[in-house]
């Protein structure tokens, strides 16, 4: 952003804000499919802990077993057919979830001396812990016809910072939720990857001061999604002194409420369009539908690589198009 500030490409005096979702790069998150997941990742685990390193482990093999259960649920006619199969399953990775915790305290006591073997013991306790989890939520929802809310899931043992997040009561994604800030020269100049999945309503003011921090000023002119509409939001942004703010759905707002005139706020409605091409763009582009990187940490680079990568074309098409 210093460069195009510098450059004289963006002043960054007319911003538009919106949403969008990237996924993380896991498999449809059914229960059998993650306790599978669960029961073959720790015989794995503990198989090599055995043959490689000579640990005196007790351990039974159920990934075949799991595996039959597994397809069995998937093509299961009903759930007079898909609960006995459960159950078994929930048994075979109650049993290997056992294996586990006896094999950490054996490891416990040897893996002081080999750095190898401790590497091996935080694996198998991390993907012990999940199972764990994946259990406990699959036994409620299957055996105990329990709702099991949504922060109290694991998506995947894989990609345990997976959130899920539903748009408009009906497109379900899992991945993570992203706030994007583009200016009038098509760059994005403020990005923002987030837990959870946090209504539009409460990101307002987070954005319009991470671009007060960006810039050292606020925006003249705001355009924002609908989702981001409310008086109390219209109220926080006028109170740091923008003068156009522009709801792309009114919510009950008046457009001369948010704008000096119906021709401003239409004018801000046609501008806040562009950051879906934007996204658009992104996606098709960058990468930006799906995350490839493994790990939380490695989600946030791979995105912000993909905003900067975007950026540094849109510089580089600026420049050549003033030479």
């Amino acid at each position: 952003m210093v460069c195009a500030k510098d450059e004289k490409i963006e002043k960054g005096r007319k911003a538009r804000i919106d949403c969008t979702v990237v996924a993380s790069n896991i498999h449809k998150p059914l229960d059998s499919v993650q306790l599978f997941d669960a029961v073959r990742v720790i015989a794995r685990l503990l198989t090599k802990a055995r043959d490689d390193f000579g640990i005196k482990i007790v351990l039974t093999d159920h990934r075949r077993r799991a595996k039959k259960r597994m397809i069995g649920i998937q093509y299961a006619k009903g759930e007079k057919q898909r609960i006995p199969l459960y159950k078994d399953l929930l048994k075979v990775t109650r049993k290997t979830i056992g294996y586990a915790i006896r094999a950490e305290e054996i490891l416990a006591r040897h893996c002081s001396a080999d750095p190898l073997l401790l590497g091996l013991f935080g694996e198998i306790k991390h993907y012990g812990d999940l199972a764990r989890k994946v259990y406990d939520q699959t036994y409620r929802r299957v055996v105990q016809g329990e709702s099991v809310p949504a922060g109290q899931k694991v998506f995947s043992i894989f990609e345990d910072h997976t959130d899920i997040i539903i748009k408009d009561r009906r497109d379900t994604h899992y991945g993570h939720k992203i706030c994007l800030t583009g200016g009038a020269s098509n760059l994005i100049l403020n990005c923002v990857i987030l837990e959870g999945n946090p209504a539009d309503t409460e990101l307002v003011e987070t954005m319009l001061d991470r671009q007060n921090r960006i810039y050292g000023r606020y925006p003249l002119k705001v355009a924002l999604d609908g989702g981001f509409a409310s008086k109390d939001n219209l109220v926080k942004a006028k109170a740091r002194k923008i003068k156009h703010v522009c709801f792309s759905k009114k919510r009950g707002l008046k457009a001369t409420d948010m704008c000096r005139s119906d021709y401003v706020y239409k004018k801000l409605r046609q501008f806040r369009a562009g950051i879906e091409s934007g996204i658009s763009w992104l996606k098709r582009s960058f990468g930006l539908t799906r995350c490839t990187w493994k790990g939380f940490r490695s989600f946030k680079c791979y995105v912000l690589a993909s905003v900067v990568a975007a950026n540094l074309l849109t510089i580089a098409r600026k420049k050549l198009a003033t030479t």
